[in-house]
């Protein structure tokens, strides 16, 4: 059951403030959102709005630790959320996990298993998942195998760990959402790995034209992989909802 609006002029406290690295992670979910405002600051777009009846606030970062920690520092700073949700697409380490998958990690570990943080489950949550936070695209299938090895997780991300850190920091509790983009068992071709990796959109611009010159066929690859993260990113919307709709707002 969600709450009402407020009639009496005041404004509801930020339930949740959600740090996404690229995107086409946010875009089903600002379609969810009412009452959009967006806040441009030098940094960063960050915007407000209600779903589920509560007041919520979201950046799209970019990729990479660095961005996500600024991102959540910022959504911190702005708005005294009273939870960080770290939301996006994950690959999978181990077996088990399927493409498209719906995922709620409980623990995020840096790459050689040190440094745990525990995450938030919430009602909506799953038990005992563990996701490792990378500074580059883990897409060959023996390197997926070695990292959950060395790190214990069953998951790969580039943010949960800074945005968990800056939630400790601010003695908040932070979520994980992922949706799972690519399973244990799945490589991910070279070129695309390339473009995922943390740069500016200049570069990532002239890395995908220098892809696409050496290798035409990427050009279908990229199209798989935008049809993907379109249906994954309605996915990641409709559990971010449910998980605000857990989530007292009083």
């Amino acid at each position: 059951m969600t709450s009402p609006a407020p009639t009496d002029g005041s404004v509801r406290p930020t339930v949740a403030a959600i740090v996404f690295a690229m995107p086409i992670e946010a875009d089903a979910f600002e379609r969810l959102v009412t009452g959009r405002v967006e806040l441009a600051t030098e940094r960063l777009r960050l915007q407000t709005g209600t779903v589920a009846g509560r007041s919520v606030a979201w950046g799209v970062s970019g990729v990479g630790e660095r961005l996500a920690d600024q991102a959540a520092r910022l959504l911190v700073a702005g708005h005294r959320p009273r939870a960080l949700i770290s939301a996006g697409f994950a690959g999978a380490l181990t077996l088990g996990f399927e493409r498209g998958q719906l995922a709620y990690p409980t623990r995020t570990v840096v790459d050689d298993g040190s440094e745990p943080i525990a995450l938030a489950s919430g009602s909506v949550g799953d038990g005992g998942m563990t996701i490792v936070t990378v500074d580059r695209v883990i897409g060959d299938v023996d390197a997926k195998r070695r990292l959950a090895d060395a790190s214990g997780a069953g998951l790969v991300d580039m943010e949960s760990h800074a945005v968990a850190k800056v939630a400790i920091a601010e003695g908040i509790p932070c979520y994980g959402v992922r949706v799972v983009s690519d399973t244990a068992d799945q490589a991910l071709p070279r070129e695309i790995a390339s473009l995922a990796s943390p740069q500016s959109p200049w570069r990532r611009l002239g890395a995908t034209l220098g892809a696409v010159t050496r290798r035409p066929a990427v050009i279908g690859d990229l199209w798989h992989l935008w049809e993907h993260a379109v249906v994954d990113g309605r996915t990641l919307a409709a559990g971010l909802a449910g998980l605000i709709a857990s989530l007292p707002d009083d």
